[in-house]
């Protein structure tokens, strides 16, 4: 049951993403630098190897997450909430500001990005507590 519960947080985790990102995409690519072609599309195209590495990533994340919640008794829905939610904002964000401080990246981008670490791990506990 717990694979279940894990695979489906991840999934929530990465349609957040989808959403997240479709948002935000002109500002991300804007704040990424990554170079466009004359319609606004990144140059090259999607990648589909980076989205399955992507999904690869966020459930390493959700497993973990699933094994803190056991070890420290997070069981309801409110402290999944909460509980995820500190997992993005005091944990991941902060690595992704580091990472785009010493990469010289602006502000703008530690944002979208720590933004959706946030989002995307607080509904992670949610659906983590649900089942």
């Amino acid at each position: 049951m717990e694979l279940i519960n894990v695979l489906a947080a991840t999934v929530a985790g990465f349609a957040a993403g989808a959403v997240w990102y479709n948002v935000l995409s002109k500002h991300w690519l804007e704040a990424a630098g990554i170079p466009c072609d004359e319609n606004g599309k990144p140059l090259g195209g999607p990648n589909p190897v980076l989205f399955g590495l992507g999904f690869l990533c966020q459930l390493v994340v959700a497993g973990m997450m699933r094994h803190v919640f056991a070890a420290s008794g997070v069981a309801s829905v409110g402290a999944g909430i909460v509980s995820g939610a500190g997992i993005g904002l005091f944990f991941i964000a902060p690595w992704i500001a580091l990472n785009n401080l010493y990469g010289g990246k602006p502000l703008k981008l530690t944002l979208i990005d720590g933004g959706y670490a946030t989002v995307s791990c607080a509904l992670m506990g949610l659906v983590l507590t649900l089942f």
